[in-house]
């Protein structure tokens, strides 16, 4: 083999070790930034770089009084440092034949001095060097200097790309290596351009759950590993990093959002074509707007948010919202915050709405609502924070809160010759505790209150989760002499074979129902076949949201036993509720 030949060979291999460390045209880095502004000061000199040497070109990963990120390789100081590896120093380059009519040479540049930029297995890939428009001559410290510095550069590159960036499985960069390069990215000075970072989301998490109970961890594996192979092949260059177990990102070059939309889009369309399990796995993808500044930990989540909403609104890509952001770092306060709230004195309190018997007008029972005074975000809608509560181990506590307040204040009117039956809601959770009969009947014995006194709401849906498991415990409720109710008819999905052998006695109609019964003649003849069934199955029969005479008047002439709403009253506090009650009869006597 000829010397040409092992030259060609050699660079070959140098080349293949640049090429595999990935430090090309990447990002801006801080911690390279650092070594170069410290080599600009011991030899105080203006210009400074590590400069990275490819097939035809010198490229900057970081500088120092320069503007441009590339040079021609062609007569590049920094070539002869990574070809040869030994440092090299030119005084004066317009003394220099080989130098002096180079592009740096004609540039300007007189000075010139390089240390080598070399791996462990002896590769060059180019220089950390410093420049200067007048001659000088060196010392033997500042070589040292350069020469250690340039070592500190390669400690860098080796520490970035060291085992614990690469993840075993898909042999993608990881999260830590995504995060570090957004913030090399977010330094950047390159104006308010918008970029999109992209989170691809492989499967749900009960997609994998059960491909793994099936197929065993290792199929998952393989899934991954075919996802980083297609991004591989279809990113034409760019960077895939592996974040999490079946989550991909991808920093995109498009800047138009509808066409980064378009990109993705068909982008996951092929890669669902390429997994084993194209039918059991649904990839989505998150989009998020990023520019310089960003902090790459709230780019990430901020990109995990837009692929859950895709996933919640059936999208196959979704771009990041500060509004639904907003809304789900909301709902994740209160989580958070609730939890002090039932510890904390006056946050959490109860109203009490009556529900008036449509033949008397007296009233029947109230039904408990529980409010929450924020001492932050002030008064919390129930509709908003009650959901967010059942959905969480929260919910046992919220319940049983509930009930200790409202049978304590049932005792205290009791005290003040006050007998009225309450009712408060359960929900789905509550039917699913093994404890939850014997924690309400132990709440009636601390108060001493007699069964009878107490109603408990629960919806269809709640029953109907689990019907076998409800009905056992609806069933040893009523045997213990608790009424039961369900609430929010007709917008659940009940068995009516169930229903028939629920023993719930009361039917509340939705409010939803209720609500335009004067001007909907759907609703005009659905309530009453509602009613009559109820009727038919022995309940007796409660119309929610009544707010006008007329759909009273309505109800009344279709046979509806109770009503309650605004026209009768708001939800009322405990002493407003007693007095409203005093005001209208006589207290209801209750053995």
């Amino acid at each position: 083999m000829d010397e040409r030949q092992m030259i060609k060979i050699e660079e070959a291999n140098r080349l293949d070790a640049l090429y595999n460390l990935d430090l090309l045209d990447t990002p801006v880095s801080e911690s390279f930034d650092r070594i170069t502004r410290m080599a600009s000061l011991i030899f105080n000199l203006p210009i400074a770089a590590v400069s990275l040497t490819d097939v035809d070109r010198q490229w900057f990963k970081s500088r120092v009084g320069v503007d441009h990120q590339t040079i021609p390789r062609d007569r590049a100081p920094c070539a002869q440092v990574a070809e040869s590896t030994e440092v090299l120093v030119i005084p004066d380059m317009a003394k220099d034949d080989c130098y002096k009519y180079s592009p740096l040479g004609k540039s300007g540049i007189r000075f010139y001095a390089g240390a080598p930029l070399v791996t462990r297995d002896g590769f060059g890939l180019g220089a950390l060097c410093v420049l200067g428009t007048l001659p000088r001559e060196t010392t033997t410290e500042e070589i040292a200097s350069l020469t250690d510095l340039a070592a500190m550069v390669m400690a860098q590159i080796e520490l970035q790309h060291a085992f614990g960036r690469i993840d075993p499985i898909s042999g993608l960069p990881n999260r830590t290596q995504f995060l570090d390069d957004i913030s090399d990215i977010g330094q950047d000075n390159t104006g308010d351009m918008q970029r999109f970072a992209v989170l691809i989301d492989l499967a749900e998490t009960k997609q994998i759950d059960h491909l793994s109970r099936v197929l065993g961890p290792a199929e998952i594996d393989r899934g991954v590993r075919e996802a980083a192979r297609f991004l591989r092949m279809r990113l034409d260059g760019r960077t895939a990093y592996h974040i999490s177990a079946t989550q991909f990102a991808v920093v995109t070059t498009e800047r138009v959002r509808e066409k980064c939309i378009d990109d993705v889009t068909a982008l996951l369309l092929g890669l669902q074509a390429a997994l084993s399990f194209q039918f059991m796995m649904t990839p989505v993808a998150g989009m998020a707007p990023f520019g310089s500044g960003i902090d790459p930990d709230d780019l990430l989540r901020a990109m995990g948010s837009a692929a859950q909403d895709a996933r919640l609104n059936g999208m196959q890509v979704d771009v990041f919202s500060a509004e639904s952001d907003d809304r789900h770092r909301r709902s994740f306060r209160l989580l958070q915050d609730f939890d002090s709230a039932l510890l904390a004195e006056g946050q959490l309190s109860l109203v009490f709405q009556p529900r008036l018997s449509l033949a008397t007008g007296q009233c029947v029972a109230p039904e408990v609502l529980l409010r929450w005074y924020h001492p932050e975000l002030g008064s919390i809608s129930p509709g908003e924070f009650v959901p967010i509560i059942e959905s969480s181990t929260h919910v046992r506590d919220m319940t049983s809160w509930v009930l200790d307040t409202a049978l304590r204040q049932v005792r205290s009117w009791i005290k003040q010759g006050l007998t009225v039956p309450i009712s408060v809601n359960v929900s789905a959770a509550n039917l699913e505790e093994e404890d939850f009969v014997e924690r309400v009947i132990v709440a009636l014995l601390r108060y001493g209150i007699h069964p009878s006194l107490l109603e408990l709401e629960v919806t269809e849906s709640a029953v109907m989760k689990d019907a076998g498991a409800a009905l056992q415990k609806l069933q040893a409720l009523a045997d213990a002499g608790i009424t039961l109710s369900i609430d929010d008819f007709g917008t659940g999905y009940s068995s009516l074979s169930y229903l028939q052998r629920l023993p719930t006695t009361v039917v509340k109609i939705d409010q939803s129902f209720v609500r335009n019964l004067d001007v909907g003649e759907r609703d005009e003849s659905l309530v009453p076949s509602m009613i009559a069934l109820s009727h038919d199955l022995g309940y007796r029969v409660v119309a929610e949201g009544v707010e006008t005479a007329q759909a009273a008047d309505a109800l009344t002439d279709m046979g509806c036993d109770e009503a309650q709403g605004y026209l009768y009253s708001k939800p009322l506090t405990a002493r407003s509720f007693q007095h409203w009650f005093l005001s209208r009869t006589e207290p209801a006597k209750v053995a």
